[in-house]
């Protein structure tokens, strides 16, 4: 595809995936904040609109691994995708995460307390809006396109949308409250660990709901 400084970063993202490797990089939100143009993503940011064209261009060249385009495939192939992909692995970190987080608030968190509390807080809160996102998703949604009838699906898209903008928000605050994840000499092995899969976490769920956002809820709706 053709891209330059007006396109918006969710097309980007869907008709050249390789693309999410630099928005990931560089911290672009290709998910919640899908429809801006990647010349205003690159000002958020403070980042030089040319040299992220240049880092993308060098990412298209064919190499071993590159990821799937799936704005084209069957809409089944996508759900089972997401669910295998993304769903069923939060399922067992979502929780694994949590176990860390209270480990170390419990040891650490009289080094800082309302930091320690307001990042348990926030990840519990993700944590049980995006179980109860996942469910609604797997029991309503996915069957509704699944079955058809994509174009009746405008209401649930539409809470499923503002749910991955609370989404969004709360990794934006996780971020802040751990200093963009960077840890401190005295942290130990499960802090360090709590960090990674909280920045594991964020990674996962932008690639997750930019496949929902920009992918597959406008293409059902379409359908």
């Amino acid at each position: 595809m053709s891209i330059h400084a007006d396109t918006p970063v969710g097309q980007i993202a869907a008709e050249l995936p390789v693309a999410t490797r630099v928005f990931a990089r560089h911290g672009i939100d290709f998910c919640c904040g899908g429809g801006r143009p990647l010349r205003e993503a690159c000002e958020a940011r403070e980042l030089d609109t040319q040299t992220i064209l240049e880092e993308i261009a060098g990412e298209t060249e064919p190499v071993e691994g590159n990821p799937q385009r799936w704005d084209h495939a069957p809409l089944d192939e996508l759900i089972d995708h997401i669910i295998s992909a993304y769903h069923r692995p939060l399922g067992e970190e979502l929780p694994r995460i949590e176990a860390m987080a209270r480990k170390v608030v419990d040891v650490h968190g009289h080094r800082s307390p309302e930091m320690f509390e307001d990042l348990l807080a926030t990840f519990l809160a993700l944590k049980a809006e995006l179980e109860q996102h996942m469910m609604k998703e797997e029991q309503i949604l996915f069957p509704m396109i699944k079955n058809g009838q994509g174009r009746m699906t405008a209401s649930p898209v539409g809470v499923m949308e503002a749910e991955h903008d609370s989404a969004g928000a709360a990794l934006e605050r996780l971020r802040r409250l751990t200093d963009d994840y960077r840890l401190p000499e005295e942290a130990c092995n499960t802090w360090r660990a709590l960090w990674h899969g909280l920045a594991d976490l964020e990674e996962s769920l932008h690639m997750h709901i930019h496949l929902e956002n920009n992918i597959l809820f406008p293409r059902a709706l379409a359908s």
